[in-house]
């Protein structure tokens, strides 16, 4: 990740979400069940960019039971920088992407927080490898480096079922984040100031870049 020297030491602390960032994630205590029926559902997102970025992408969510396969491509991010990304829902969210009325400070830039009632906490953190829980949000060790400024995606994840059916019924958001302000090559705290969600990470690193709900599409896929 590129940060600014006199930053590196006190990001190495950024692996897990702080205990300030409890309220915005959520927790896997609505993910137990049992599993869905002998059907998949493909759920699909076109991903808009957020905060005047010129990233775009798309995201599908293939749902068979409680497994999730999870396919992500994106480009005109920030080239070798680590980019966050999640799975959203939230029962009281608006299931959708923020916009500008979202900004509740008038920054004239969107924050992770500021989003969280349009899209809903955390529910699904996609990294590449381990833990893919809330508990893994901020770990910006196994997210995409986007080496020349895209990301291909592709994993399988397990959930609960609870979670499989919202997002089978298009009740979910894929979120990318990582956006150069400044845009000098590299997250720095001159480009927004310091992460709501944890102050030893530059916004630029936690700021939402690309966004899109995923949209049933049409008929259902039975399993073989």
């Amino acid at each position: 990740m590129h940060l600014t020297k006199s930053k590196k030491a006190a990001a190495g602390t950024l692996l897990l979400a702080s205990t300030g960032l409890l309220g915005l994630v959520g927790t896997n205590a609505d993910a137990a069940g049992t599993a869905a029926g002998p059907t998949q559902t493909q759920t699909h997102a076109t991903l808009h960019a957020l905060n005047n970025a010129a990233a775009h992408g798309t995201a599908t969510v293939t749902i068979d039971g409680r497994k999730l396969d999870v396919s992500i491509d994106a480009a005109r991010l920030l080239k070798a920088a680590p980019h966050a990304e999640h799975i959203h829902f939230g029962r009281q969210a608006r299931q959708e992407c923020p916009t500008v009325r979202d900004d509740s400070n008038a920054d004239h830039r969107l924050n992770t927080a500021e989003g969280i009632p349009a899209y809903g906490p955390v529910r699904v953190s996609l990294t590449t490898r381990g833990d893919t829980s809330p508990d893994s949000t901020l770990a910006v060790d196994r997210y995409p480096t986007a080496p020349k400024g895209s990301i291909h995606y592709d994993r399988e994840i397990k959930v609960g079922s609870r979670l499989a059916r919202a997002i089978s019924r298009g009740h979910a958001v894929v979120v990318i984040h990582g956006i150069d302000y400044n845009h000098n090559g590299t997250y720095d705290f001159d480009g927004a100031g310091a992460s709501e969600l944890d102050p030893n990470l530059p916004a630029e690193a936690t700021d939402p870049v690309l966004c899109g709900r995923l949209k049933v599409q049409k008929g259902v896929l039975t399993v073989q």
